[in-house]
């Protein structure tokens, strides 16, 4: 099995990031911040047009046709650029709520917390709540994430969304990794450029060590969900092996813890580079941590990863049921 991209793969990777640019460079992102316009509406539909929302869906539905590998890829550029909006929400909902597919309707879901809280983000941006017939009302709350407005919504959301969970755990893992790659760049950047006793501070050892600590906990991550993408598809394709199709779960969990340790962890040892400056609003750093922070309790949290994981290593010791 091949695990490095195929050039179509490589294609479509560029030309996200090639729009997103265009569209959501560093200027927009400041831009919202400052603003406090969490959701662009016009950039939503040109999302959709560029089948970002329908990538997965059948071309017979009038989506891409494509698959997890490739969700994964764009959805790894969409983090790295730091984009707002409920997108894996909207993402899943596709061909299940009139619109999601297209970009002209934004879908949120109680994906916060462990098996849904009563927090959901975007609520006050959101056209439909993922599985839910009504959009319900909720109070507001502060976010520690300037763009992730979060709603209190009292008794959580109605619906079982655990048919959605992996592939949301997955796709936020890989948002994760594009945070984490983006803030190793902005750190080996600031550490060539910043100079201290007459050379680069990227000239000494515990910043070296820094940056190169960012590096493998970016690369282990993208491992991670490239594999577990993988292996999701050929077990949705039906073409998995004996006992693969159970391993998914915890394939993804381990991705997502992953994902959100390079993320966060990343973030800070980024700030540590940056020094002072990174403290300051100007910087775009402590958005990355935040945004880290937020996305770390989406889907899977930690601590369900981890029971998730103990749960197959203990099926694979025992040949069977997990105890």
């Amino acid at each position: 099995m091949d695990f490095q991209p195929t050039r179509d793969q490589r294609d479509l990777r560029a030309g996200v990031r090639e729009l997103l640019a265009g569209r959501y460079g560093r200027d927009a992102l400041r831009a919202a911040v400052d603003g406090g316009s969490a959701v662009d509406r016009e950039l939503w539909r040109e999302l959709g047009a560029a089948g970002f929302f329908a990538l997965r869906l059948p071309e017979a539905e009038g989506g891409v046709g494509l698959g997890l590998p490739e969700a994964v890829l764009v959805f790894e550029e969409a983090g790295r650029a730091l984009l707002p909006g409920p997108l894996v929400a909207t993402h899943l909902a596709a061909g299940s709520v009139p619109g999601a597919a297209a970009g002209t309707a934004v879908v949120t879901a109680f994906d916060l917390g462990e098996r849904g809280g009563p927090l959901v983000s975007y609520l006050g941006e959101a056209d439909a709540v993922l599985g839910e017939a009504l959009l319900p009302a909720g109070e507001p709350v502060r976010s520690v994430d300037p763009l992730t407005p979060l709603h209190r919504v009292p008794g959580g959301g109605a619906a079982d969304v655990s048919a959605y969970r992996d592939t949301g755990a997955l796709l936020t893992a890989a948002l994760q990794v594009g945070g984490a790659l983006r803030t190793l760049e902005l750190a080996v950047r600031y550490a060539g450029e910043r100079e201290q006793f007459g050379q680069p501070i990227g000239a000494f050892q515990a910043v070296k060590h820094l940056c190169a600590g960012m590096l493998v906990r970016a690369e282990v991550a993208r491992t991670a969900v490239y594999a577990a993408a993988v292996t999701a598809a050929v077990v949705a394709d039906g073409e998995a092996a004996d006992g693969e199709a159970a391993e998914v779960a915890g394939e993804i969990a381990a991705a997502k813890l992953l994902a959100d340790e390079a993320a966060v962890r990343n973030a800070r040892d980024c700030l540590q580079v940056y020094g002072g400056m990174g403290f300051t609003w100007e910087a775009d750093v402590h958005l990355y941590l935040k945004r880290a922070w937020v996305r770390a309790e989406q889907w899977v949290t930690a601590a369900e990863a981890e029971e998730l994981l103990a749960a197959e290593l203990s099926r694979t010791a025992t040949g069977g049921e997990a105890r």
